[in-house]
């Protein structure tokens, strides 16, 4: 299996400002990022960052990053322009691993890209989880995804789907028994030439009333492979809540 993460970092974070530098048992965030991506398969793993300080604490630790523009709109514009810089050819994969992830696990990003190399039909590839509970289902801060008979997505959505009319009618306080109810995990994988056909999609309305940037991609006509996970991935950093846990992680594995 051949294929480069590359992870977006950006120091712009109203909630928990400087996140990406933020100290995690005597390393960086983005540090312990690019670590735990270099645990998977991928044959190589870089920052792709517009601010220096990030550039230079990544290579600071031995790693590589890129420095890229200050004026994208999104991550995968980043990435996409990531990938230049690289030379990558239009069929390389790519595993695009947010910054702010310093427990993500290697088999989750291994499990996207695998996804890419066994279907040369597919462009872009994420990944979710089965829903256990009524408490996901219709929390809009949750998104679910609907796949197909193939593992790809036909909709991803805050509001609950599947949605089981009648089961649902008569209470919401279980999940009826074999609806397939899934959580997306936002972690993407793409061909490099995809990356960058991506910057040229035009903006949707679905996306903008979801705020949901993979709807894009659909509305466009393109197939999002899905891979469905055991279990559910350890959570990123938001919050200086988010980032005590996190620390309190790394002290006990050190313990």
């Amino acid at each position: 299996m051949s294929f480069v993460a590359l992870i977006p970092a950006r120091l712009a974070s109203t909630r928990l400002p400087d996140k990406p530098l933020a100290d995690i048992g005597g390393r960086p965030m983005v540090v312990r990022t690019i670590e735990q991506a270099l645990k998977s398969g991928a044959s190589a793993a870089h920052v792709a960052t517009d601010d220096a300080r990030i550039y230079d604490v990544v290579r600071a630790h031995g790693h590589s990053a890129l420095m890229t523009r200050v004026d994208h709109a999104s991550g995968t514009e980043r990435l996409a322009e990531a990938a230049d810089l690289l030379g990558l050819p239009d069929d390389a994969v790519v595993v695009n691993v947010q910054g702010d992830e310093p427990l993500i696990d290697p088999a989750l990003i291994d499990a996207v890209a695998l996804m890419l190399q066994r279907d040369n039909s597919l462009p872009m590839t994420t990944a979710c989880h089965v829903i256990a509970g009524p408490d996901e289902m219709f929390n809009p801060n949750v998104v679910k995804v609907v796949l197909d008979h193939a593992g790809r997505a036909l909709y991803f959505s805050r509001a609950p789907i599947p949605y089981a009319r009648d089961a649902f009618a008569a209470t919401r306080e279980a999940l009826p028994q074999d609806l397939p109810v899934y959580r997306h995990i936002g972690i993407y994988g793409y061909r490099a030439g995809f990356l960058r056909r991506y910057r040229t999609l035009a903006p949707c309305a679905l996306e903008q009333f979801e705020a949901l940037e993979q709807l894009r991609v659909l509305w466009h006509g393109h197939a999002i492979g899905v891979a469905v996970m055991d279990h559910a991935p350890a959570a990123g950093v938001d919050t200086a809540a988010d980032l005590e846990r996190v620390r309190q992680h790394w002290a006990r594995m050190q313990g």
